[in-house]
Parts: structure tokens; C-alpha cells; sequence
């Protein structure tokens, strides 16, 4: 590590990306975030240590490649080891204050939910409904539906207005229900493949499936198994897609305060 007179003449703090095992190793071609990219090393406590870069605290964090960066390293981390990420933008002084204000103080706690979290990683299945499909389900299904789009046909925007919102309102209502049903369908097809989920919420009006799922690495075949056959299944009606393994974000976040 650079002497810390060293690093204040260079204008450097750490920043640090998650908790692991002590008795991982960085491999020397990892990088970190920044421009250049920083050298990812390791500060050990006892049986923990904090994955850590360099970073220049007079470039602002949350360049283009920042956040990615971020990731990329906790996702591959999360494939050999277990790993409680830090959300983006956890930095501090330097190394000793690592040890000193984070490692020693919630050591136990850290390496308690590290030893929960081995040999699993999260991984996330994701699906969009194909936009003709679904509403072609909803249109099969609702009455009124059908019946305002005949009764809007042919005629001006302008003078259908209020029957193109309520034809919205039900298409909206009708795509959440299916969310559910099929939510639910992947969670009774995955089970036994996963330790916990949880349910996220849609970022899109057409999201079919958004969950994320902690598992054990060596059920990723299984996952993958039963998401393709699903997605072969919804062939034309969803767009289904698994990712993983990656750090579980959405199961144990860690947390520490700025430099």
C-alpha cells in the first residue's frame, strides 16, 4: 500500500466496492473504476477483508463506465467467492480507516453473512410481454375493450379521447394481473431451485417477470434449465432472459460512509 503521506500528495482516497473472505485473492489484470483504472487490491482484518481501488478525489465520481465498472467487479467476484457489495459510491480516507471505522468494528456481522451467502449468487430473470401478444390476450379476454376499439374506429382522435384513455386503463389493469399470475407461475416452476427472491418492481408497462433470485452456484444449470424451457414456452408472447451469477444486490447490500 502507498504510504498515506504518499497518497495525500496525490490527492487519493479508496474506494471500496464490497466485503469478502480475507483469504481471497485479486487477480493482478483486475481493474477498478476511474481514469485510469485503478489496481483492485485488498485490505484485510482478521478473517475479512474490503476489495478496494484508488481513486483521485478530484475526478467526480459517476463517469461514463463508473457504474459498470462497479458491477463488473462485484459480478465477478460474486462467481468465485462470496461477496457483500457496497452500493456505488462508497469511498474513505485511506486503508487504515478502512480498518479502523469499517473492518473492525462490524467484523463479526460481515463475516456472519458472508458465511450465509457462500456458495450462492443472485441471479435474475427478466421478461417483457411482446406488445401485439398481450394485447391480443387482453383484447381475447375483455369485452369492453373489444367494444370500444370497434366503437373508435374510423373515427378522429380528438372526439374518441376518453375512450382511448379508458382503453389504456384496462390494458394497463389487465397486463398488471398478468404480471402476478405469471410472477408467481416462475416462482412455483423455480422452487426448490432458490433460497430466497425477491420481487422487483416493473421498470417498463410491458415487464412480465423482473425477480431477482439468491441461489447456490451450483444450481445455475437447473435455473437455466427451467428458464429456457419457460422461454420457449411464452415463444412470441414473452421475452425471457437470465442473468447471473451476480453479486447479491438485492439480498445484502453493505453500507459505509463517505471519506
Amino acid at each position: 500500500m502507498p504510504k498515506q503521506a504518499t497518497r495525500r500528495g496525490q490527492n487519493l482516497a479508496s474506494y471500496v466496492y464490497g466485503v469478502v473472505p480475507a483469504d481471497l485473492k485479486a487477480a493482478p489484470e483486475d481493474r477498478g473504476l476511474g481514469d485510469p483504472a485503478g489496481e483492485v487490491q485488498l485490505v484485510r482484518h482478521g478473517e475479512i477483508a474490503a476489495l478496494i481501488s484508488d481513486v483521485d478525489v478530484d475526478q467526480p465520481l459517476g463517469q461514463p463506465g463508473d457504474y459498470l465498472a462497479h458491477e463488473r467487479l462485484l459480478d465477478a467476484t460474486a462467481a468465485q467467492a462470496p461477496v457483500l457489495p457496497f452500493r456505488f459510491g462508497a469511498v474513505m480516507s485511506d486503508p487504515d480507516a478502512i480498518v479502523e471505522e469499517l473492518l473492525k468494528p462490524y467484523h463479526d456481522e460481515f463475516r456472519a453473512a458472508l458465511d450465509e451467502l457462500k456458495g450462492q449468487a443472485e441471479y435474475i430473470l427478466r421478461g417483457r410481454y411482446v406488445e401485439q401478444a398481450v394485447i391480443a390476450e387482453v383484447l381475447g379476454e375483455n369485452r369492453e375493450v373489444a367494444r370500444l376499439r370497434e366503437a373508435i374506429r374510423n373515427r378522429p382522435e380528438d372526439a374518441t379521447r376518453n375512450e382511448r384513455i379508458r382503453i389504456g386503463e384496462i390494458i394497463a389493469a389487465s397486463i398488471e394481473v398478468k404480471r402476478d399470475a405469471d410472477t408467481n407461475l416462475v416462482l412455483d416452476l423455480l422452487s426448490g431451485h432458490f433460497t430466497s427472491a425477491v420481487i422487483r418492481e416493473p421498470t417498463h408497462e410491458r415487464d412480465a417477470v423482473h425477480v431477482a433470485l439468491l441461489a447456490r452456484t451450483g444450481e445455475q444449470q437447473e435455473l437455466e434449465r427451467v428458464a429456457n424451457e419457460l422461454a420457449e414456452r411464452w415463444t412470441g408472447r414473452v421475452d425471457l432472459r437470465l442473468f447471473g451469477p451476480l453479486a447479491p444486490y438485492d439480498f445484502v447490500t453493505a453500507q459505509t460512509g463517505g471519506a
